[in-house]
């Protein structure tokens, strides 16, 4: 099997795509807008899965996140998408899909000057399933009580990806 590079989509600044680049290319320190996606999943007990990305990871090694991000594959539908990371990430199969907060947007800069500049739909999901992490992708993985979490962001947001910070309060009012 041939192992072609992952890629992503490429956006005009209204959300138009407007091409596709290497993943591996587009994380840069001048990256430009792409589409992506966030997946925050819960258990049946409401608890919420976090996930601290891998050391050897890219941009953010080692900082704790929700559940799991991607890319949407150039064509590759959006539900798709998720599920597949679900299962590569995590191991996890995914039920109860659903858009909260569609119009998430940011920039950031990690510690190395790699910026993240993404349209990123932020979605929920359930599972039931036991998370077997690919540690690639994972370091370590907790069930967390929401609110704990969103207490600890707003302590200490540094400590956590960028996008979570901003994530965690769209969620909390798009679920009001």
């Amino acid at each position: 099997m041939v192992h072609h590079p992952e890629q992503v989509v490429l956006l005009a600044d209204d959300g138009t795509p407007i091409g596709t680049a290497d993943k591996a290319s587009v994380h840069t320190t001048d990256t430009p807008l792409h589409l992506a996606f966030s997946c925050h999943v819960s258990d049946g007990a409401g608890r919420l899965l976090v996930t601290r990305r891998a050391l050897a990871k890219r941009t953010w090694p080692g900082v704790w996140t929700n559940s799991f991000c991607g890319h949407p594959a150039p064509g590759e539908p959006m539900q798709e998408a998720i599920a597949r990371r679900g299962l590569e990430e995590l191991g996890i199969t995914v039920s109860a899909l659903t858009l909260a907060v569609p119009d998430f947007r940011y920039t950031a800069t990690d510690a190395d000057g790699l910026v993240e500049n993404e349209i990123c739909p932020v979605y929920t999901a359930t599972t039931d399933d036991e998370v077997l992490p690919d540690p690639d992708e994972v370091a370590e993985f907790r069930w967390v009580d929401p609110d704990r979490l969103a207490e600890a962001v707003a302590a200490a947001p540094w400590a956590f990806s960028p996008w979570l910070a901003l994530q965690l309060p769209a969620l909390a009012a798009a679920a009001r």
